[in-house]
């Protein structure tokens, strides 16, 4: 029999669930190249969803300069951006012959009678700003590694619990082998065997 003949031949001395642990550490590395993928999709997905709403909230965005008519005070929640903001009351012209007076989120330090940027909707009431590209590229990544560690996650747990069962098997196995060899190779008698026993 030539070397490669014997290369291909099965290993006599590998057991059953040496087989299954390799089919299944083959199983997760499979499973991670896929969940890999599938992040990058997920990601992919969010980046042009989050971009396409971006561009269209845009479309309805526009900047003016206001005039502050009151001190600053910070808040918990904007009630134009909903987050945590100085704000401070200031009026504005938009159009140009309509004038709106809000409250609005302001930089550190404003005081009244400081011209401030703010962002209007097409009605010219204050609005919170297009979502900025570093936030939609951060929620991409979000979503996506998330999905991949999701999956990784799941799928090692499982091959975890069907490696903990393998072994399980094959200690009982080898238990009950050496139940059966043992007594052969030291020499003791099995129990309810005579000498003269095959």
């Amino acid at each position: 029999m030539d070397r490669r003949t014997r290369s291909t031949t099965a290993n006599p001395l590998k057991r059953g669930a040496d087989r299954t642990r390799t089919r299944l550490h083959v199983a997760f590395a499979v499973v991670c190249a896929l969940a890999v993928v599938c992040g990058v999709m997920i990601g992919q997905s969010v980046w042009n969803h989050g971009s396409g709403a971006a561009e269209e909230i845009a479309r309805h965005r526009h900047t003016a300069m206001a005039t502050t008519t009151a001190g600053t005070r910070y808040v918990a929640s904007s009630g134009v951006s909903g987050l945590p903001a100085t704000e401070a009351a200031a009026t504005w012209h938009y159009p140009a012959n309509r004038a709106h007076t809000q409250t609005v989120p302001v930089p550190d330090g404003t005081r009244k009678g400081d011209a401030v940027r703010v962002w209007l909707d097409d009605n010219g009431d204050a609005a919170a700003a297009p979502p900025a590209t570093v936030d939609i590229a951060a929620s991409a990544i979000g979503y996506g590694t998330g999905a991949l560690c999701g999956i990784v996650l799941a799928a090692g747990a499982v091959v975890f619990v069907r490696l903990r069962i393998v072994d399980a098997h094959s200690i009982k196995a080898w238990e009950a082998e050496w139940a059966d060899i043992e007594p052969l190779w030291s020499g003791r008698l099995r129990p309810g065997r005579g000498t003269g026993d095959d």
